[in-house]
């Protein structure tokens, strides 16, 4: 797979709300940040872990894909996402758009950042 086609297939477990297969794509030390900023999600494990977590307070929760960018070792999309009802009953989150950027290590993704 390419690393536009790891990045997409990320999206769509991410969307299908299957941790398991989202993090199958990522280094074992791999995270998710803000963007130059401080780890939300660390090592495979604190992602999936974390994921587990957003998908059961939001089980309406998906990101599109609006628009992308390749080079060699990275992926950027441009993605909307949408939240829907939480199920703990906390207050709608608004759609929002971020740019994710997708950092690779050979044929797995090493870490991904949230620009917001």
């Amino acid at each position: 797979m390419s690393k536009l086609e790891i990045a997409k297939a990320m999206i769509a477990a991410y969307n299908a709300q299957d941790a398991d297969l989202y993090v199958s794509y990522m280094t074992e030390d791999a995270c998710e940040a803000g963007y130059r900023g401080a780890v939300v999600r660390e090592g495979k494990e604190g992602t999936r872990t974390g994921l587990k977590d957003a998908f059961a307070k939001w089980p309406h929760n998906h990101a599109e894909i609006v628009s992308i960018e390749e080079t060699d070792n990275f992926v950027v999309f441009r993605e909307h996402v949408t939240r829907g009802e939480a199920s703990d009953g906390s207050e709608l989150v608004a759609p929002f758009d971020v740019l994710a950027v997708y950092s690779f290590e050979g044929d797995k993704c090493a870490r991904v950042e949230f620009i917001r």
